[in-house]
């Protein structure tokens, strides 16, 4: 994997040619960097022209452009799993990177599932040791359910957990390299933009504001049916309750943007300090109470404040506002709590698969 020999040129021929490109200080066209990225998933690269590639591209922002073509290399790549109405499901997942407060997007899910959205959650260990998967773990979650097992979760429950090596496993060949580059390479952004059930609608932040438009860019020429990125003022990849959130709405073949405070949906601002769980434990114990029936304060208005936009996009919901009275709803009724309870019953009901995922 990712070795290099002589009689190999002409197979890493387009990885090449992009790299000059780069190396002039070009962009690359969708169809260059899918060419490129090709080489490399299909192991024909070695370390070092992977490298220089990602190291490259990491000097300056991606174009929509650019991050569209690699996506629709990443979405052949992926271990894909069929489910109808694809363009219908939400997936919440973001690209970290940004300081740490605690599993947001995965307790947003479970509310935007107890309200009737079907949600295909992506997700992925973290360096923090407390991602989504390490999260769902804890919370009983079987993170490597197989495809039968995720569609039967999508069915039953509302919701299912797409682990990320399990479905990405040609990733595989870039992983040494980005590990060594020590710093967020273009694939830090692919990700969320593969979802393996073909989500049609996304909540995505991102952890700088630069990518906020790119990545649209890259979601409007995806076909998404509703999504948005968001990126919030004190530097979270969420939806946050203690700044204003920059967000960038993909719908009807088009972009537009909006500035989002929590007071205007009717939500308290808080203190960013009081949404950061400093361990597993405490990341764990904030989406348990956060979706508890009467729970109150930040942690529960962080959740609420992006389950209310997963409504919105969904179309369960005609405005953020709206979504906020729904959501709050969903938490004190049971229904949010009853819906994680139900997730980890159905993910562990043993299914033989031949799938290998």
């Amino acid at each position: 994997m990712g070795v290099y020999h002589s009689r190999d040129m002409k197979n890493t021929e387009p990885l090449v040619s992009a790299l000059l490109l780069l190396k002039n200080t070009q962009t690359l066209s969708s169809q260059e960097i899918a060419s490129a990225l090709r080489v490399i998933m299909n192991g024909e690269a070695s370390d070092g022209l992977i490298g220089a590639f990602l190291g490259m591209l990491a000097t300056r922002v991606p174009t929509g452009e650019e991050l569209f073509g690699a996506t629709t290399v990443m979405k052949e790549c992926v271990s894909g799993i069929e489910f109808s109405n694809p363009e219908n499901l939400l997936d919440t997942c973001g690209t970290g990177g940004a300081p740490k407060t605690f599993n947001v997007s995965t307790a947003a899910g479970i509310v935007a599932a107890a309200c009737g959205v079907r949600v295909a959650k992506h997700g992925n260990n973290s360096r923090t040791g407390r991602g989504s998967a390490e999260v769902l773990e804890c919370l009983g979650i079987n993170i490597s359910a197989t495809k039968e097992q995720q569609v039967r979760c999508l069915e039953e429950v509302g919701i299912c957990f797409c682990f990320a090596p399990r479905h990405h496993k040609a990733v595989a060949h870039v992983m040494p390299v980005r590990k060594e580059l020590g710093f967020p390479t273009i694939f830090n952004l692919l990700g969320p933009l593969t979802n393996p059930c073909s989500a049609g609608r996304q909540l995505l932040g991102v952890w700088d504001d630069v990518f906020v438009l790119p990545m649209a860019e890259s979601l409007l020429a995806s076909g998404t049916s509703k999504s948005a990125v968001v990126h919030s003022a004190d530097g979270l990849d969420e939806l946050s309750v203690s700044a204003p959130t920059r967000i960038a709405y993909i719908q009807n073949g088009q972009i537009t943007e909006d500035i989002l405070h929590p007071t205007d949906v009717g939500l308290k601002e808080w203190c960013r300090d009081e949404v950061v769980a400093t361990d597993l434990e405490m990341a764990t114990a904030f989406v348990q109470k956060g979706i508890t029936p009467g729970s109150s304060g930040a942690v529960r208005d962080m959740i609420i404040l992006s389950a209310s936009c997963c409504l919105f996009l969904a179309d369960r919901a005609q405005s953020v506002l709206e979504g906020v009275k729904i959501a709050s709803e969903a938490i004190d009724n049971g229904s949010a709590e009853k819906t994680l309870a139900s997730w980890a019953r159905a993910s562990n009901i043993h299914t033989l698969s031949t799938d290998g995922v």
